[in-house]
């Protein structure tokens, strides 16, 4: 019996030290496991720089001046936000739901951990948010290799003790929600919030964040776009959740699971969204402004992943106002277009031959994007050349929508040469802040920008800068008087190589007229004896000095305004006008700041004095007489069109001091209408990609039919928004004001035949 006894105590004794001894070495082994891990023998850790400052694909965000998200520049579409403007039912919803326990762990929840080893080791929920904010960070998806896995879930682990100890518990609330990718190009709350529900985090609702939430799990599979259903059983699964902690009655449960999910579907692109082309010249911009710009660590900045945030001029009412006009009148000149082509077998093209037109097609055809691709398959041309011919499947833009059908790409080519375009740009004078920025029709199609990118002839609004030379050089006033009359600058004179005889657009003579009559009119005789006196050296110098940054030829035939300008040279020119004589360069950005807040960048403004006050003025008086009696008075109109022009007259019935010019080119390729008021200067053109490609007839191609209206809607709506506060009154008379500008008589009413503007041979002004 003694030795059975001493044969057990031996037994137990036996088993006690290999128990302690596994139990030791087991222990050793996890100890040894996790610190190797620590110390970065499995792979590399974050620094405590790393964990301070955790790497980020932070979206840069374009804000407009009143504080609307314009667009954005990324990689990634995150946009971080911090935990104060997280509203507390998105915060109710992820702790409820992902981490019951997490105000009350350190990193890991016990509990949770072994109740996943209890299952075999499977996920069961064990991750804390604070886990999986490590995984999101620092390692991302989990391998299926086991051993694998058990380092990174180590690893992961490590990091989230040390996460809980760098951050509190709301910075790790806001790290996750700023890190989650909700698909649909929603990376991070406020972008998946903008995306799905086209609001701000703070304004979202309970059932919203529900739906948020319910996403975490598997943002694919529960993507309330694609499969609603399985997003709507998910949203009230979290809403059980915040009845089940607490943050939710259970009689408001079951009033909000009945509702259905409603998004406002908001996918954000670089192709849609608010002021597209502003957005894309502005990309440029900031392309060349990280050249000279460098971060702390003397890097340039990346625009993708910096999280800058650039603070523009833009107003978004104002630019939401000119897209809207845009739109409103293109969409109906469009049709009136369609219609004109219908029997023009060359359409769009007017007065060209056949080989002309094969001409034109051809390039465009070897300046696309297919002809690219193609060849760099190495297609030959023959073989690319052939693929055009062949009837294919697409979508176009329509102006009542995209639309699928089958063309050949070459007909497609055809197809889009047809578009009118327009580009509108509008800027207050005294800042030189651009308020709105419209370069296209669709910038998804048409991704050419006709505000600073395309210069294009600008007909009659090149008279004013005749006119304010000879004001300025000669002392003359808009009252005194020239002779309209035929007309010849002989050759050698102003750099002449022939004889140059200008005539008015409609063949015919009015006698003595005042300066402001003959604007009003656009009379070209006018502009050219002006011309004539001054020297087109003195009107391109001024020319110059206001902003136009275009080559001008030194030629006296320039005064009818065969000059190709830009939009935005043109408005910041007139601006001058309105600003008192002193230019001030568009300015569209006012700071840009780092993704913490510093400001980096504010510009300085850039000016410089181009005429006196009294000059500018005089100018402006000219200009208000365009719209009080010449081919700007139909926005004086109270009535609408008539005959077969519906565009003739328009119901604006402005009363207020309007100065403006319309301008009309060649063959009415291009429609122009500058108008402003004292604060705000609103520049519009108007015409086909292709000058072959315009009305027949100068009654839909003048500016004054083409362009004007587009101004006239955006007025009509900027004025309606009275927190805009643009200008009704009249504008600054200079003190002591000495040039004559009240002429007793009103400008004689033009027709609605605006100047065509052009001599009748220009090819030795083009040469």
């Amino acid at each position: 019996m003694a030795q059975k006894n001493n044969t057990t105590v031996k037994d137990i004794k036996y088993y006690q030290k290999k128990f302690w001894k596994v139990f030791f070495y087991g222990f050793g082994g996890i100890f040894l496991f996790f610190l190797f891990a620590s110390w970065g023998l499995f792979g590399a850790m974050p620094s405590f720089e790393d964990l301070e400052n955790p790497e980020s694909n932070l979206a840069t965000e374009i804000i407009s001046s009143d504080g609307v998200t314009l667009g954005k520049f990324y990689n990634e579409n995150r946009t971080a936000i911090k935990y104060k403007d997280l509203p507390k039912s998105l915060v109710d919803a992820l702790v409820s739901t992902e981490d019951e326990r997490f105000y009350e762990h350190s990193g890991i929840d016990a509990k949770r951990t072994l109740g996943a080893a209890a299952k075999l080791g499977s996920n069961g929920g064990a991750s804390t948010i604070t886990q999986q904010l490590a995984k999101l960070l620092f390692h991302g998806e989990g391998s299926k290799f086991l051993p694998f896995r058990m380092i990174q879930k180590a690893k992961e682990w490590i990091i989230a003790i040390r996460l809980e100890r760098q951050y509190t518990k709301n910075e790790i609330i806001a790290l996750y929600f700023n890190e989650v990718d909700f698909v649909n190009g929603a990376v991070g709350i406020r972008s998946a919030a903008k995306v799905y529900f086209n609001k701000e985090p703070r304004d979202l609702t309970i059932e919203e964040s529900a739906t948020l939430v319910g996403m975490l799990t598997n943002p694919s599979r529960f993507n309330p776009k694609r499969f609603p259903e399985r997003s709507l059983t998910r949203r009230n699964i979290v809403l059980g959740q915040l009845v089940r902690n607490h943050h939710l009655e259970e009689s408001a449960k079951k009033i909000l699971e009945k509702k259905p999910i409603v998004l406002d579907f908001h996918p954000e692109s670089h192709l849609d969204g608010t002021a597209t082309y502003f957005r894309e010249y502005l990309r440029d911009y900031m392309k060349n402004w990280v050249k000279d710009h460098k971060n702390p660590d003397g890097e340039e900045y990346d625009i993708y992943s910096d999280g800058l945030k650039i603070y523009t001029t833009i107003d978004s009412k104002i630019q939401e106002h000119a897209e809207e006009a845009v739109i409103e009148h293109m969409k109906n000149l469009q049709e009136e277009f369609w219609i004109q082509q219908k029997q023009n077998k060359n359409a769009p093209f007017v007065n060209i031959s056949d080989a002309e037109t094969k001409k034109i097609l051809d390039q465009a055809m070897k300046n696309s994007e297919r002809w690219r691709i193609l060849k760099e398959d190495d297609k030959t041309d023959e073989e690319i050349i052939a693929s055009f011919s062949k009837k294919t499947r697409m979508t176009v833009f329509t102006w009542k929508g995209e639309r699928d059908t089958v063309m050949t790409p070459l007909d497609s080519i055809r197809y889009y040469k047809h578009f009118l375009q327009a580009g509108l740009m509008s800027m207050e004078p005294q800042t030189g802040q651009v308020k709105a920025w419209v370069g296209g029709i669709n910038y998804k199609y048409f991704q050419y920008d006709h505000v600073g990118q395309g210069a294009r002839q600008v007909g009659s609004t090149f008279k004013p800068f005749v006119y304010a030379t000879a004001i300025e050089q000669l002392g003359m006033s808009p009252c005194d008087t020239l002779l309209d009359e035929p007309f010849m600058i002989r050759k050698g004179r102003h750099h002449v190589t022939e004889d140059w005889e200008p005539r008015n657009s409609d063949n015919k003579y009015r006698g003595m007229m005042t300066l402001k009559r003959a604007l009003a009119n656009s009379v070209n005789i006018i502009s050219a004896k002006l011309i004539d006196r001054t020297g087109p050296e003195a009107v391109v110098d001024l020319t110059h000095k206001l902003g136009v940054s275009s080559e001008i030829p030194v030629q006296p035939s320039i005064s009818l305004g065969a000059v190709d300008i830009t939009v935005h040279d043109m408005v910041a020119a007139y601006s001058t006008f309105a600003n008192q004589g002193v230019y001030i360069k568009p300015q569209f950005i006012s700071r840009i700041e780092d993704k913490n807040g510093a400001v980096i960048y504010e510009p300085v403004p850039e000016s410089h004095d181009v005429l006196n006050k009294d000059v500018a003025f005089a100018v402006i008086k000219l200009l208000e007489g365009v719209t009080e009696g010449g081919s700007g008075e139909r926005l004086r109109t109270e009535g609408g069109g008539s005959g077969d022009n519906r565009w003739t007259g328009y119901p604006y019935m402005f009363r207020n001091p309007i100065a403006g010019k319309t301008g009309t080119s060649q063959n009415q390729s291009d429609g122009w209408f500058i108008g402003m008021v004292p604060n705000l200067v609103t520049g519009v053109w108007v015409g086909c990609e292709d000058r072959s490609a315009h009305f027949k007839s100068i009654t839909y191609g003048q500016g004054a039919t083409a362009a004007l209206p587009i101004w006239g809607y955006f007025m009509k709506k900027c004025y309606a928004d009275e927190s805009l506060l643009i200008s009704k009154d009249e504008f600054e008379r200079p003190e002591n004001f000495s040039i004559k500008v009240d002429c007793y008589s009103a400008p004689s009413h033009t027709t609605e035949q605006d100047s065509t503007d052009i001599e009748q041979n220009t090819d030795e002004f083009e040469q």
